[in-house]
């Protein structure tokens, strides 16, 4: 399973983004290989509220198909942040006052972490 930041996303959905062209071909030969896609309801929230800001309300609509899309196919998973997660973010936010680390960044850490630790995780079908 490859977990997908927003970086990735915003990369595949916004045509004017430097990365665009590479981040669609990738996506296509991981999908070819029945390669499957993680990420958090946060990173989509990020994901969506960026593109909606920068490239426009279609360009953020086109996305949430996407990702609808993707989970039709079952190529991707979602973790939903339960409070447990949430909390462990929050520890690991406070730490880090001279990094650029946004709190989603820290809850994907926390997820990580997570998932390293217990080899397990629920996720949502």
């Amino acid at each position: 399973m490859i977990f997908v930041d927003t970086g990735a996303w915003i990369a595949m959905s916004e045509q004017s983004d430097q990365y665009h062209h590479e981040a669609v071909a990738i996506y296509a030969i991981l999908k070819r290989r029945k390669a499957r896609f993680l990420t958090t309801d946060y990173v989509i929230d990020e994901a969506v509220t960026r593109l909606r800001y920068d490239a426009g309300f279609s360009v953020a609509v086109q996305f949430l198909n996407l990702i609808a899309q993707s989970r039709r196919d079952n190529v991707l998973q979602w973790v939903l942040i339960n409070e447990t997660l949430f909390q462990e973010a929050g520890a690991i936010f406070r730490q880090y006052d001279t990094v650029m680390l946004s709190f989603t960044d820290s809850v994907d850490h926390s997820l990580a972490s997570f998932m390293l630790e217990h080899s397990t995780i629920e996720i949502t079908p």
